[in-house]
């Protein structure tokens, strides 16, 4: 008997089927944003966009779906405008604040 077939099924965690309200979904890009790092930023950005459907997000911002896996592929560099897109789509709204 094999232990690895006999235990009980799982699946991949997934951020996105827990990203339901936008509070939730501005306080995961915020803590995105605040690591500095744009591959955890583009990971976020990819995630929201899951959670709330690729379409629904590219028709939201208007922009394109493959503009959306261009700019959020592991390999991709999203730009400010696809941000901007995203985050519109959401209902939310980018604030900055000086440090403490």
């Amino acid at each position: 008997m094999n232990l690895y077939e006999s235990g009980p099924k799982t699946r991949p965690f997934d951020a996105a089927r827990y990203l339901d309200t936008r509070e939730a979904q501005a306080e995961y890009l915020t803590a995105a944003l605040e690591t500095g790092d744009p591959a955890v930023v583009r990971t976020a950005l990819a995630t929201l966009v899951r959670a709330h459907g690729m379409h629904a997000t590219a028709k939201g911002a208007d922009a394109t779906m493959q503009a959306f896996h261009k700019d959020l592929s592991g390999s991709g560099e999203p730009r400010l405008s696809t941000l901007l897109g995203i985050v519109t789509a959401l209902g939310l709204r980018l604030k900055v604040e000086p440090k403490p």
